[in-house]
């Protein structure tokens, strides 16, 4: 038996009823797995158990999963050490002294997301510590504060191969069903992603709203009436409540000692330690491997070549650890804390991520049940659903428009993308490469359309995890900006709404031309549309999300 047939959707689609339901991922992916593990023991629920807990075991065994889980563990005790220095408001009083309009002010808050890009959370309430005694003395409002600051959270971290998230999606996609087949040509995960960052059509198009919005002024729906109170002194509108408290980080009474550069010392060093660690690390294996020297392995392969081969776990492994080295030893050297504030500051950080950490081990278990064949322990859902869908003769153009809205949906009603990458990569992934191969595509043509629709999936997802009122990151980028979440949410929806509804159409005929070309051009048009028009017939019309 190859696989359990029609069984198998039960685990994926309670998933994401239950996720609807609870708002609760962890749960939901919980029982999602349980009801697979029933469905494998054929209904024993001790069976059931101890398959379960062998599972959820089993995956930290992987040494590829290992790493992921130690190297998104580390960032988190990064982020706490960083946020313990009072480096955001030194840097922010160096910026202060740089700008004085609103565009400047806008356009300053837009960099600074991108450049604090290894958390999401980190970067939300760093950037609004920094950017918002700037922003309210330029009389920007504190709704487009918070929609930066949540522009450049998720729809960031999405597109940095230097993140917890990018890795996250690097297991699923090396773990599903059919994506063999660009490893066997020589296509790692790390430069699987690294092709499908111009398909992110979401979040690249989010960025670009942005500069747009900062640069033109030309707001609509509730955000101009935000700007326009703003302007007369008001920066947030009390129609939605109160704003919250300003947010003290840890470490900000530290701000003046500390220095900008002490905030940029840690990116720097993630970034070029990586760098040098993804050839490096393949360099060391193929000199351990062949029993040869560095200098040897070196002259074995090009530069090119040894990124491509790369193991990403262990590079960014090795660069988390090189990372926080070196920034502890800075940080005790400067003065910014002790010893034991310091390790204060990395278990902080380290629990933090202990959430995302739960879901992801949950959704590597969840993957693998979907994955496997029956033989294995699994449901062999991805078997099955690749033949029926190619023996059917779904159409492949429609697919990335499907899952894109199917993404958005489940991201946007539990708040989170992490979990929706774990349900649907794993289906996504084996459906357009069955669908691709039935239809006898050239290798370069498999991979084009693979990539437009697994990008559709992180895009989806992406969108509901920045628009969403119970996402985290929505409700950070309201608290670092000192806005009234209700006026966040309000004022930002129809700008995620905007781009979610270009992209889509983008996806839908960029899959019918199998052209990434093509999903560009079409939603470049009609976003252009939609700036011309929204702003002449929403102006700055309001929705029930008042207080």
């Amino acid at each position: 038996m190859e696989s359990f047939g029609i069984l198998g959707l039960i685990p994926p689609v309670l998933t994401i009823a239950l996720a609807f339901i609870t708002k609760d991922v962890i749960v939901s992916l919980f029982l999602g797995i349980l009801s697979g593990a029933l469905i494998v023991a054929g209904g024993n629920p001790i069976t059931a158990v101890l398959n379960l807990t062998d599972g959820l075991a089993n995956v930290l065994v992987d040494g590829w999963n290992i790493r992921i889980f130690l190297f998104c563990a580390l960032l988190g005790g990064l982020v706490g050490m960083l946020s313990r220095t009072g480096s955001s408001r030194a840097f922010g009083r160096w910026a202060a002294k740089k700008i004085n309009s609103p565009k400047t002010s806008m356009l300053m808050a837009w960099f600074c997301g991108i450049l604090i890009f290894i958390d999401d959370y980190f970067n939300s309430l760093a950037v609004g510590t920094i950017m918002r005694p700037i922003t309210d003395k330029n009389n920007v409002s504190r709704a487009k504060l918070s929609y930066i600051l949540d522009c450049t959270a998720a729809p960031v971290c999405i597109l940095v191969p230097i993140s917890s998230w990018v890795i996250t999606v690097m297991s699923y996609l090396r773990d599903s069903e059919g994506f063999s087949v660009f490893a066997d040509a020589g296509i790692n995960e790390f430069s699987y992603f690294i092709r499908s960052v111009p398909y992110n059509v979401y979040a690249l198009l989010t960025l670009i709203m942005v500069l747009y919005l900062a640069i033109s002024g030309k707001d609509f729906g509730p955000m101009k009436k935000s700007e326009s109170l703003a302007k007369k002194g008001i920066l947030f509108n009390e129609e939605y409540g109160d704003a919250t408290g300003e947010v003290v980080m840890d470490g900000d009474e530290k701000a003046d000692k500390a220095r900008g550069f002490d905030m940029l010392l840690p990116i720097i060093v993630l970034v070029a330690s990586a760098l040098i660690m993804f050839p490096m690390t393949t360099y060391l294996s193929t000199a351990s491997s062949e029993g040869i020297s560095l200098s040897a392995a070196m002259g074995t392969m090009t530069l090119g070549d040894a990124f491509n081969n790369t193991d990403a776990s262990v590079a960014l492994f090795y660069s988390a650890i090189i990372t926080i080295f070196i920034s502890y030893v800075y940080y005790l050297c400067r003065g910014l804390f002790s010893i034991k504030e310091a390790s204060e500051a990395l278990i902080e950080g380290i629990k933090s991520m202990v959430p995302a950490l739960i879901i992801l081990v949950m959704a590597w278990t969840i993957g693998g049940i979907i994955k496997s064949s029956p033989a294995d322990g699994g449901l062999g859902l991805a078997s099955y659903l690749s033949e029926v869908v190619v023996g059917g003769g779904f159409p492949l153009g429609l697919v990335p428009f499907i899952v894109f809205v199917l993404s958005a949906l489940t991201a946007f009603a539990t708040g989170t993308s992490w979990g929706t990458f774990a349900i649907m990569i794993p289906i996504t992934m084996p459906i357009a490469v069955g669908l691709g191969q039935a239809m006898n595509l050239e290798f370069s043509a498999l991979l084009n359309s693979t990539l437009i629709c697994t990008s559709a999936v992180l895009g989806g997802a992406v969108f509901g995890d920045h628009a969403s009122p119970i996402s985290d990151s929505t409700i950070l980028s309201s608290t670092g900006a000192g806005c009234p979440h209700l006026e966040h949410v309000a004022t930002q929806l129809p700008y995620a709404i905007t781009v979610a509804v270009c992209t889509g159409i983008g996806f839908l005929a960029g899959g019918l031309a199998q052209s990434l070309l093509w999903t560009w051009i079409v939603t470049l048009a009609v976003f252009a549309a939609a700036m011309i028009f929204l702003p002449k017939f929403l102006g700055d019309k309001s929705f029930s999300f008042k207080k």
